[in-house]
């Protein structure tokens, strides 16, 4: 089922790569709500802006910690509309229906990268941001979520060629791509906090496997590996190789009569 985008909330970190959504958004009469720094992007390219502040009828507060964690936000986005009560509800709070969200999200792994000023990294896990893309993803029936600038071109080529129109399945394949960025954020906040707080078992050296159960993971051995394997040859080892060893070496104290002793090793995974 198409559907023509009519409304879109935007609200990005970055900027770059936007001006040519915004200019195409224009020339289709197409309503913007946006907040804070976006507002005053779009607006110096001569585009009409309703603040976020008309629906929710308040400012950005607390540091801008809550800007757009609203029911007027989040029921524009989240309603049904082929569902009549859904629909008069919208109508009976002054709810806009919104058609496409834009949304990128705080750069979390690139302040960890740069600093390691435990409250200049809080301040950079993104609330609202995800929230929105959540509930604009599970939605995709009737909205259209843009998650990263790296897919930007990908919508302004639907958008010219459809003029503004989006197809379901090119809804459910952008909400994909919204829950995978949703994904890996959560993973890398909750990996950084993860090496906040967990202490290296038994004071024991740490060394980097080539990645955890799966590729996106990363894992650690504690102890000294050298002292209970001689690797002869192949890559680095991964937390999966060693799960095999140690299921090699249960499987060899099984079969013989005198179980081969091993030094104790600890793995550790953790859980993006």
């Amino acid at each position: 089922m198409n559907k023509r985008i009519q409304s879109a909330l935007i609200s990005v970190f970055y900027k770059d790569g936007l001006e040519t959504i915004i200019n195409l958004l224009k020339e289709q009469d197409v309503t913007i709500y946006s907040t804070g720094g976006t507002q005053d992007f779009i607006e110096k390219l001569g585009a009409k802006v309703i603040p976020v502040e008309a629906l929710t009828t308040y400012p950005s507060i607390l540091g801008g910690r809550v800007k757009t964690l609203h029911p007027s936000v989040f029921g524009g986005i989240l309603g049904k509309r082929e569902d009549a009560t859904h629909m008069q509800e919208m109508k009976e709070y002054n709810i806009p229906e919104i058609d496409l969200v834009i949304v990128d999200l705080y750069p979390f792994e690139e302040t960890v990268a740069s600093t390691t000023d435990e409250k200049a990294i809080i301040e950079k896990i993104d609330i609202g941001g995800p929230s929105m893309l959540r509930a604009a993803a599970k939605n995709h029936k009737d909205v259209m979520v843009v998650a990263s600038k790296a897919d930007y071109t990908e919508l302004v080529t639907i958008l010219s060629a459809q003029n503004v129109e989006t197809t379901l399945e090119q809804r459910r394949q952008f909400a994909i791509k919204a829950f995978d960025v949703c994904t890996s954020y959560d993973n890398a906040i909750s990996n950084y906090f993860h090496q906040l707080t967990i202490a290296t078992p038994f004071n024991a050296p740490e060394k980097a496997m080539r990645y955890g159960e799966n590729p996106h993971q990363s894992g650690a051995f504690y102890g000294d590996l050298d002292k209970l394997f001689e690797q002869l040859n192949g890559k680095e080892l991964s937390y999966n190789n060693l799960v095999d060893v140690d299921g090699a070496m249960q499987m060899i104290n099984d079969a013989f009569p005198k179980p081969l002793r091993r030094r104790g090793f600890k793995l550790r995974q953790f859980y993006y």
